[in-house]
């Protein structure tokens, strides 16, 4: 493995092992995902004020790569307007699955997980968290999102 590569694995076990905003949030909007092709399962909690994504967390069980996505998704999109996060959703979306030549702008840390892109069932897990966020801040209904 290439220096980058063991960096970009890195970060995502880093994720998964510590995963930063694990916990619920009181009054937020709660939407749960389910990953039925390897049995991941997340609540995703947002708290919207003023068109801002205030907080976000997330709670659950699933691999690394779900874990990763979702730790990392959290960070990126607190603080950020809601138009913002719905865009941050489609370039993440399109950086996974998308050939790297046709990926959209750098993400910063999120590009850790544009490898899955070649594992079309790691794709699944790397979105799930990210559905979940956006049927949440879509106003979706509150059964669980699912990546099938």
């Amino acid at each position: 493995m290439d220096g980058l590569q063991e960096l970009y694995q890195e970060v995502i076990l880093d994720h998964n092992r510590r995963p930063r905003n694990f916990r619920a949030i009181a009054g937020g909007t709660r939407q749960e995902g389910y990953n039925p092709l390897c049995g991941d399962r997340l609540v995703v909690y947002v708290v919207v004020a003023d068109g801002v994504v205030t907080d976000v967390a997330f709670e659950g069980s699933g691999c690394a790569i779900a874990k990763a996505s979702a730790s990392l998704m959290t960070e990126a999109l607190r603080g950020q307007p809601i138009e913002t996060a719905r865009q941050l959703f489609a370039d993440f979306h399109a950086l996974i699955t998308s050939p790297p030549a046709a990926a959209p702008r750098d993400l910063g840390k999120l590009s850790v997980l544009a490898g899955v892109r070649e594992f079309p069932t790691r794709v699944k897990c790397a979105s799930l968290a990210w559905h979940a966020v956006k049927a949440a801040l879509d106003g979706a209904a509150h059964a669980p999102v699912s990546t099938e």
